[in-house]
């Protein structure tokens, strides 16, 4: 049974060569042979390829029915050509034979999406199984009304899918006719619909949902639409109701993000005119008020004080205080401060940044009350309060089961057989759909362990996408703060004078150790990196660059990536502000440091303008810590850390209980 650690003091961590297990097949983690009929990973990768240009051989396919990937194989095969050539009595063996599984779930998305394009509704109704996609749920409503099954059940069905703000496919357009021609669209729905789109500011299906209404509601209506797009000066036609405030609301709101100033301009023209109480101009205000405050432009402590206090969420919150920070108003901090909700006072950051207040303020006794009660957080902010106190890091490690019995039965489920399997040959959207039906019959010892043996076969990111249910599952640090590439981590570490904590968290935070990873932006492996910078990095250090092909390899991304690291620790002489340019590039570091270049290390972070970059900079000093942990049992203060020393008196852990 999991149980937590109970005592005083954590146990130190040990020393451990900074070293995962290499990547293992699931069964070999389990204690296990490989399974009969497994084939090598080269020779699944070759056949799905064939499979998906058409080229799939019997005898190939044949050759790979014990691999437990070979249902993704078989439904890729019978994927080809699902609208013409598909041989409709496979694909339904397929189906009733894979019954519940990811594989057979998957293509049955497929099947009737094809089956709707044909037309075969009898078919695609025998085939069916409740789905959540709006389109297929749009597909079996016309099926249903082909064939002449169109009872109240029907009408009710397509009415809950009218009923949405959002866009909806094309399929559901004659389902949405067939619904108006039976006399079930009525005014009132209608104009449902157009409320809701008005929510979602979407002008195009606002004109959609007034398309049936008489010809002078749908003029109004048509107006209204007109004005979210792009306000205009006929406001003062409209009736005086809630409605019309309602869209000048939305419409003022949706100008106010491009364009503050204009959006106050109107909203002082408009509101008096249609008689706007505070809960309709407050959105307005918010919007105005934000994208200024986000730039700590000169209005932005007026337009703030503007905003009706029950407009306020928690991101305003946070900025009302940033915008005193930025202007080393102390005082006005802490009454920002003390405005949080109670949900976001008793979080660790802000309990740092009220503490910090009333110590600038002279208030000594309260800020050490304050310091205390961050102390017992471990992150950043709670970091920086036991620095503060001279107390130890609060790290509570909590320990999942680990019996052998468990693994096994683990380790065997088909499920994630299937998903590590398919991990292994990058293919990650079918791995995570296997991951989520095993996840869907695990408990949670179950769950713990299924993340446990991913990481022994280098699917990382389980932990950070799996843990979480509990609160406690926080303190799985083995498992959310996996060590591997231990060589290439040390030897760039030495290479570049860096510590290897910082260089691990820095992996942790861009990639979850997944050496294929690649975001929107392009960039590229464990760290990250754009091809463009990595080019750049490589010609100055005089290392081998093959292209941005090659930073999907651990050794040359991790070089180039440190190197990295150096350069920008190098140009700012701190490690938080090294960070920040990491992330967010030079430029905007530059600017930054302009406008508060002088302020505490904490102050400068905290008033970052990119959110991104903000917690960013927060969680890699964080897991710099917690590496640093995992590595030698004791870490380097971050406050020593933020500023670029790597010697000094080292922190241990303990195991703190919470103040009352």
């Amino acid at each position: 049974m999991s149980h937590s650690t109970n005592h005083p003091t954590a146990p130190r961590a040990p020393r451990p060569p900074f070293l995962l297990l290499p990547l293992l097949l699931l069964a070999a983690a389990a204690g296990h042979a490989q399974p009969a009929g497994t084939t090598t990973d080269a020779a699944m990768k070759t056949a799905l390829a064939a499979a998906q240009r058409g080229q799939l051989g019997q005898a190939q396919a044949d050759a790979l029915r014990g691999d437990p990937r070979w249902p993704w194989l078989e439904s890729t095969r019978l994927s080809r050509n699902l609208d013409a050539a598909a041989d409709a009595g496979q694909v339904r063996a397929f189906l009733q034979h894979h019954d519940g599984q990811a594989a057979a779930d998957a293509l049955r998305e497929r099947w009737l999406a094809a089956l709707a394009r044909r037309q075969d509704w009898s078919g695609l109704l025998a085939d069916w199984r409740p789905q959540t996609d709006a389109g297929l749920r749009c597909a079996r409503l016309n099926a249903l009304q082909a064939l002449g099954r169109t009872d109240a059940g029907w009408t009710t069905e397509a009415q809950a899918l009218w009923r949405t703000g959002k866009s909806m496919p094309d399929a559901c357009d004659p389902v949405f006719a067939t619904l108006a021609s039976r006399g079930g669209l009525d005014d009132a729905l209608r104009w449902e619909r157009f409320d809701l789109a008005l929510a979602e500011s979407d002008p195009a299906v606002m004109r959609a949902a007034a398309s049936g209404l008489p010809a002078a509601a749908r003029a109004l209506a048509e107006d209204y639409a007109a004005f979210v797009q792009a306000p205009h000066a006929r406001t003062g036609q409209w009736p005086r109701d809630t409605r019309s405030r309602k869209v000048a609301s939305a419409g003022l709101t949706r100008l106010a993000r491009n364009a503050p100033s204009a959006g106050e301009a109107q909203l002082a023209r408009i509101s008096p005119a249609l008689g706007m109480t505070d809960a309709e101009r407050g959105p307005v205000l918010y919007q105005i008020a934000l994208q200024t405050v986000a730039s700590y432009l000169p209005d932005s402590a007026r337009r703030l004080a503007a905003v009706p206090e029950s407009a306020y969420d928690e991101r305003l919150h946070e900025f009302r205080v940033r915008e005193a920070l930025a202007r080393a108003d102390w005082s006005g901090a802490l009454d920002a401060l003390r405005k949080l909700p109670a949900s976001m006072r008793n979080d660790s950051r802000w309990q740092w940044f009220e503490a910090r207040m009333l110590e600038k303020l002279g208030r000594g006794p309260e800020a050490l009350a304050m310091f205390q009660r961050t102390a017992t957080a471990p992150n950043f902010h709670g970091f920086l309060a036991a620095d503060r106190l001279g107390l130890p890091y609060a790290l509570c490690p909590w320990t999942h089961a680990q019996t052998p019995a468990l693994r096994a039965e683990v380790a065997r489920d088909p499920a994630l057989v299937r998903a590590l399997a398919l991990y292994r040959i990058d293919r990650a959207g079918w791995a995570v759909r296997e991951w989520n039906h095993a996840m869907a019959r695990f408990d949670d010892e179950r769950r713990h362990m299924a993340v446990a043996i991913a990481q022994d076969n280098g699917w990382f990111d389980r932990a950070v996408f799996a843990l979480g249910k509990r609160p406690e599952e926080q303190r799985l640090y083995t498992l959310r703060f996996p060590l591997h590439h231990d060589a290439e981590i040390r030897a760039a570490a030495r290479r570049h004078a860096l510590d290897p904590a910082w260089i691990a968290a820095e992996i942790r935070a861009e990639s979850i150790f997944n050496p294929n990873a690649r975001s929107h932006a392009n960039a590229r492996g464990l760290m990250q990196l754009l091809p463009s910078t990595a080019a750049a990095v490589a010609k100055r250090i005089g290392h081998a660059y093959a292209g941005a092909e090659s930073l999907y390899d651990a050794a040359t991304n991790i070089a180039l990536g440190s190197a990295y690291l150096r350069q920008m620790e190098d140009k700012y002489a701190t490690t938080y502000q090294a960070i920040a340019a990491y992330n967010a590039g030079p430029a905007p570091v530059a600017r930054w440091l302009s406008q508060r270049g002088s302020y505490d290390p904490d102050l400068w972070i905290e008033t970052i303008t990119y959110k991104e970059t903000r917690e960013y900079v927060a969680r890699v000093l964080a897991f710099s810590v917690i590496y640093d942990w995992r590595l030698n049992g004791d870490a380097l203060p971050v406050s020593d850390r933020l500023m670029g020393r790597t010697e000094g008196k080292r922190k241990a852990f303990a195991c703190a209980a919470k103040p009352e």
